[in-house]
């Protein structure tokens, strides 16, 4: 295949590539950072807004559902349409569902337009990765994908200190209309000094019905998760919803390999062992450390009574484990390759989250979690860039988009789904005491949930052992 760029020489010259990796990773920041800052804002948009706690989900989980199920389309359109284009109109998108969620009225507002700006994060993110893996070539791409790795990875916790502190000194809506400013820094940027690139000689062809199915049926099935917390595992109705979004999932599947004349997700990547693996690591991996965000936010705001301001600040030591595990992992990836990283990250991960479901409505933040918790933060530092490297190494340039719109639905789908039924076990857990809302209760499920999660990582260091050996060492040699 041929593609449409422009020289690398009159690149370089003319773009410095730490300017093409900075308006990668603002926009890979941005998309991150707004599903962790929304959940110190949780609280309180409860209250404003009338949220049930179950309900109070859905302002993360529309967003993450769109995202996910979006993901394959936005970076395949980065591919088809060009980079450049994609990013625009993904960040413009991803600004004006800021400005709608900033001025919601209503749970069902905010519900919908915050479903709208996972639709922009879906075309945005992929085509972050698509700038970097096209840009960087030999030892620098490790490098580059270390720092898009580190600021995805950071967001979570930057988010978590950013909405803390509009919270608690401005007001939660702020959380939102922070985007536009930075939004508007990037568009300008991506205006002014990024390269148009795609693939000349693809079709412009979409696959916006595999996109539908995709989504639609992982928000029936995580709905009917949810639903289990009012209505209970064996109620019809959560069933009802369940089976329909395993049978839609099947119609997708059915879909792409038999019917699809351009499938959103072509069954020949998958012929890379290294891509295979990474991406059911991450499925996992991802999962748990969403789930961590949410429920470290509740303890320390029902159980610790921080207030939102000090909940952003308890989160802020994660966010330097994650940039240093991030660039650690960088720096020795081209050495050691990516296999023995994902084999440390996870075993990292499996002891901080066994070590924080110790936690007691007792615990102190400085005794109880701040070390198993930074503990855990570092290990998705040195685990992102070495899955985003096993799956970005064996595809060619043309599908960068795709393989990392692969990768980053992996780990929303996987946080999408962990984030609904870890939030259902806990809830189910709590609900087996006297009183549903003492702090022994709340805590029981807290507990149960980073339990699970310590099984989920272990589980991702099993997998993580099928990466082929030397994968990530090669492509740097």
């Amino acid at each position: 295949m041929t593609e449409t760029q422009t020289p690398v020489a009159t690149r370089t010259r003319h773009t410095p590539d730490w300017l093409i990796l900075s308006i990668a990773c603002l926009a890979q920041f941005m998309v991150v950072l707004d599903v962790s800052i929304v959940n110190v804002a949780l609280p309180s948009m409860q209250r404003d807004l009338h949220f049930s706690l179950s309900s109070a989900q859905w302002v993360v989980n529309a967003y993450v559902l769109t995202f996910a199920g979006f993901l394959l389309l936005g970076g395949r359109a980065a591919d088809l349409f060009g980079r450049r284009r994609v990013y625009l109109f993904g960040m413009g998108v991803f600004v004006l569902a800021s400005i709608g969620a900033g001025f919601a009225a209503t749970g069902g507002q905010m519900v919908a337009v915050r479903a709208i700006q996972g639709i922009g994060g879906a075309v945005l993110s992929p085509t972050t990765l698509t700038i970097i893996v096209t840009t960087f070539q030999g030892s620098r791409l490790p490098k580059a994908i270390g720092a898009w790795s580190a600021v995805a990875g950071a967001g979570g916790a930057v988010g978590a200190l950013l909405g803390g502190l509009l919270t608690g000194y401005v007001s939660w809506r702020w959380i939102f209309f922070i985007n536009v400013p930075f939004g508007l820094a990037a568009g300008v940027g991506a205006l002014l000094f990024l390269h148009e690139l795609r693939n000349q000689d693809a079709t412009n062809k979409l696959d916006v019905t595999g996109s539908v199915l995709v989504t639609g049926s992982l928000a029936a099935l995580i709905y009917g998760v949810v639903r289990t917390t009012t209505v209970g595992w064996t109620s019809s109705t959560s069933l009802s919803w369940i089976v329909g979004g395993l049978i839609g999932l099947g119609a997708f599947l059915f879909w792409e390999s038999r019917v699809a004349s351009h499938p959103i997700m072509p069954f020949r990547i998958f012929h890379s062992r290294a891509l295979s693996t990474a991406n059911l690591a991450m499925f996992l991996v991802g999962g748990a450390f969403f789930a961590m965000w949410y429920f470290l936010t509740f303890y320390f705001q029902y159980i610790l009574h921080y207030d939102a301001v000090r909940t952003g600040f308890a989160f802020l030591p994660m966010a330097i484990a994650i940039i240093v595990g991030a660039q650690l992992s960088s720096r020795i990836l081209p050495r050691v390759g990516v296999r023995p990283l994902i084999t440390v990250g996870t075993l990292l991960a499996t002891g901080g989250f066994y070590w924080i479901s110790l936690i007691e409505p007792t615990s102190s933040y400085w005794g109880n979690i701040l070390v198993p918790s930074v503990t855990c933060a570092f290990a998705m530092g040195v685990l992102f860039p070495s899955l985003a490297t096993a799956a970005t190494s064996g595809v060619e340039r043309t599908d960068a988009g795709l393989a990392s719109g692969v990768l980053n639905t992996a780990r929303q789908v996987g946080g999408s789904l962990a984030l609904a039924i870890l939030g259902t076990v806990a809830i189910d857990r709590t609900n087996t005491f006297s009183n549903p809302q003492s702090a022994l209760a709340l805590v029981a499920g807290y507990q149960r949930a980073f339990e699970i999660s310590a099984i989920v990582t272990l589980i991702a260091f099993a997998v993580g052992q099928a990466v082929p050996r030397g994968v990530g060492r090669r492509a740097t040699a």
